[in-house]
């Protein structure tokens, strides 16, 4: 769920800027301020930038061969336009919000004539500003994962639809209804309708395909997933999708953090879902005092997304680095004999390589109160999870009394069948969001279904031999870790460490993104 740093630091300010020279929309088109679902706010969108193959070519030989290598050479120019669309807030309420519609231009093959479009969820930011239609700006906090969708995608033939989502850039709702899967879901297929309306207004008319694709990393592959279920019972046709290391078991995430498995960014990520759920259902809390300890309670609700990045957040004390708990553990009730089960879990110990990540996530300034923490686990206890905190039926829990496990349950994306192929992406090591918890939970629970229909990839993990077709991301990725393991112990940095803070973010994402890319080109 954490930001998407993936080879941010090898693109220089003039990347792309030099090539396009800029904005070129013209005239504004039609304007219309109703925020109709599915509809265009302005049409014809805005072209933000053009480039040819060549000009991309040039510019990633110079600024990032690595990417270039990842992606290979791009076979067509890319057009980035900026889509406003009509959509719905958390709780159903009328919105707008904004994307990135990149279509491929040339003359090769690859590049004209209908094309089959790839729909893309972009992972966690916590900066409102963030645009995936911006790469002008090398500042934008989009601006990698932009650049990685027109090289990966666009260059190469393919329609990206990409939202920004609501609540973020443009958008005027005052939050974002994070890992909500019905909002996020018709937000995807929302912008979906919006783009295909646009493509033949454009300043290069385009024709889709028959073809549809729908991936996304962290957040954006639970959006991805969420996307996909959506539109199949929507009748939307989905040749394959690519979720990327999502939360899918979105409830046996949260009840194993509860439990002291505290993930990286764990401080981030529970008032966002928090704020998400309250704004849906409006029963999480009274007041957010409720819930967070009084140094970080006041203002919170409109903190994320904001005017903040991810390192200003924390040095700005709005809240803490890493401690979600107390290091105290709440008092259990009289007469249970609770309390060494919630001493033992706080934090909890004997897990191996996560110990260190888990105790980091308790301390004596801490954002949840014990009260919350307590009532949750009661919860959770007497209406355990079919995963945590033991492996029984795999299901959510049913009889679920605690408002925030209950949102949890009903936003969690276990308990439906593909009916179109699916990739399941990720690494094991992943320290953000946990692989046996998510995506090795919905491989496992699909795993009676056609061969072919569901493929589970742990891109940390040994080649299995000549025919592996995934071999290459494989390879990438283990060559990626060996050289930030390299590059921290030549810096006097401990190598644990700087794989896992960049395992989420910066290690996974280029060579999933990679396998998903061939995996569509089987279609």
């Amino acid at each position: 769920m954490t930001n998407f740093k993936v080879l941010a630091a090898a693109f220089g300010a003039a990347l792309l800027v030099a090539a396009c020279g800029g904005g070129d929309g013209g005239p504004l088109g039609t304007q219309n301020a109703n925020p109709t679902r599915g509809v265009l706010m302005q049409s014809p969108p805005p072209r933000i930038t053009s480039m040819t193959a060549a000009d991309f070519t040039a510019i990633l030989t110079a600024k990032s061969p690595s990417l270039l290598q990842l992606a290979g050479t791009p076979v067509c120019g890319v057009d980035v336009q900026y889509l406003q669309y009509g959509t719905v807030g958390g709780a159903g309420e009328a919105t707008s919000a904004s994307g990135a519609l990149m279509v491929p231009t040339g003359t090769a093959a690859a590049c004209s004539g209908a094309r089959p479009i790839v729909m893309y969820a972009h992972g966690t930011n916590i900066t409102r500003t963030y645009n995936l239609a911006n790469l002008t700006d090398s500042t934008n906090q989009a601006y990698s994962e932009s650049v990685l969708l027109a090289a990966l995608y666009a260059a190469q033939g393919y329609i990206v639809v990409a939202p920004n989502y609501a609540g973020y850039d443009s958008s005027p709702l005052a939050y974002h209804p994070y890992l909500n899967a019905d909002q996020q879901s018709k937000e995807m297929i929302d912008i979906l309708a919006a783009a295909k309306a646009a493509l033949p207004k454009l300043m290069s008319p385009t024709t889709a395909s028959a073809k549809l694709f729908i991936t996304g990393y962290s957040q954006g592959g639970f959006v991805a997933m969420a996307a996909h279920r959506a539109m199949q019972a929507a009748g939307i046709p989905v040749t394959a999708s690519a979720p990327m290391s999502g939360p899918y078991a979105l409830a046996a995430q949260s009840d194993a953090t509860f439990y002291g498995n505290v993930n990286a960014g764990s401080t981030i990520f529970s008032p966002m879902i928090f704020t998400s759920f309250q704004k849906a259902y409006g029963n999480l809390y009274s007041s957010p005092s409720d819930i967070y300890e009084s140094a970080y309670a006041t203002g919170i609700e409109t903190l994320l997304p904001g005017a903040y990045d991810f390192t200003t957040v924390i040095t700005s004390g709005k809240l803490p680095q890493l401690a979600l708990f107390n290091v105290t553990p709440p008092t259990a009730p009289a007469g249970s004999g609770l309390q060494p089960t919630l001493n033992a879990i706080s934090p909890p110990t004997g897990t191996g390589a996560t110990d260190a990540l888990f105790a980091a996530g308790f301390g004596s300034s801490n954002l949840i109160k014990n009260s919350a923490r307590l009532a949750y686990l009661l919860d959770a206890m007497a209406h355990p999870d079919g995963i945590v905190p033991a492996l029984t039926t795999g299901a959510p829990a049913t009889g679920a009394t605690n408002p925030i496990r209950i949102a949890a349950v009903k936003n969690d994306l276990r308990g439906w069948t593909p009916q179109a192929p699916v990739l399941l992406c990720a690494g094991n090591g992943d320290p953000t969001v946990f692989y046996k918890l998510n995506t090795a939970v919905m491989g496992a629970l699909w795993a009676g279904l056609p061969a072919g229909l569901v493929t589970v990839l742990d891109v940390d993990s040994a080649v299995t031999g000549a025919s592996d077709p995934f071999a290459a991301a494989k390879v990438g990725f283990a060559q990626g870790k060996t050289a930030m393991i390299n590059g921290a112990i030549a810096a006097g940095q401990d190598p644990a460490t700087q794989v896992t803070a960049n395992y989420h973010g910066t290690l996974v994402p280029p060579y999933c993104n990679a396998a998903a890319r061939g995996f569509f080109s089987q279609f």
